[in-house]
């Protein structure tokens, strides 16, 4: 009985008959960029009263906040639920953050809507727990500003952002655990700016020192043109208290929500 031939083509010495397409042979769609791993922030060491997972935070003085483009969103308008990758100052994937949604709440509250965002590091595990409840949006209701809390290990408090009335300007305060005002942040009178960074500055509890900043990056006219997807970039101090470091990361969160959160 004749040997079948793609059997002969698997004998030793002898050459495929049909041999699998080179790699270069594979046809690749016009500008097609291939899928890049992002580079981890290596795990440093557990530190004595650190909550497990901020340990990443005491090496770093800069965070780098990279909200994901989502296509349905551009497409058809349809708000998703916001994804997030945070780096550090050269790059290295530090956390990944995923908000936790519905539907009708993410459709008919907006940007004003109630939120959790599960914050994970890069081995999966959920490090850092911020929620938002649901609160008026404008600055007309004293007696209903905005509020977050950061939990680390998620369930357990360890700060909290607290809108401050004011006729002009955007202003928060920083709160520890046991809800002391450790810091205040102050934003410019308009949040629209054209071609150039958007800065919260964090100042002392004076509010005559700065002490950080947080940052809404420029990405371009195209892009502002046509999503909500955000760029932040967080500098506080290399000593910082790790947990009011983590407390800033969810201010960050609550500013992109309240003025750079809206349909395109």
């Amino acid at each position: 009985m004749a040997t079948p031939e793609y059997a002969i083509s698997q004998q030793p010495g002898m050459k495929a008959a049909y041999p699998p397409p080179a790699a270069s042979a594979v046809p690749v769609p016009p500008g097609y960029v291939p899928p890049q791993v992002p580079a981890m922030m290596p795990t440093p060491q557990r530190v004595p009263g650190c909550p497990p997972g901020l340990e990443y935070l005491t090496q770093i003085n800069q965070l780098l906040v990279h909200q994901q483009v989502e296509l349905a969103e551009v497409v058809l308008g349809w708000e998703t639920n916001n994804r997030y990758i945070i780096k550090n100052s050269v790059g290295q994937q530090v956390y990944y953050a995923k908000e936790e949604n519905d539907c009708c709440n993410r459709q008919c509250c907006g940007p004003n809507r109630s939120f959790v965002l599960h914050i994970q590091d890069n081995l999966g595990q959920e490090v850092i727990t911020i929620t938002r409840p649901l609160r008026c949006g404008y600055c007309c209701c004293p007696c209903c500003l905005q509020e977050l809390e950061v939990q680390s290990p998620p369930g357990n408090p360890i700060g909290y952002v607290i809108q401050n009335w004011h006729p002009f300007l955007p202003k928060f305060t920083i709160q520890n655990e046991r809800r002391e005002p450790v810091l205040k942040i102050e934003g410019p009178f308009c949040s629209c700016k054209c071609c150039s960074d958007v800065n919260f500055e964090v100042k002392d509890l004076s509010e005559t020192a700065n002490v950080g900043r947080i940052s809404k990056q420029w990405m371009g006219v195209l892009r502002e043109a046509y999503t909500d997807a955000d760029n932040f970039g967080i500098n506080f101090p290399m000593d910082l208290d790790v947990k009011i470091k983590a407390v800033m990361l969810g201010a960050c969160f609550l500013i992109d929500f309240m003025f750079f959160e809206h349909s395109k």
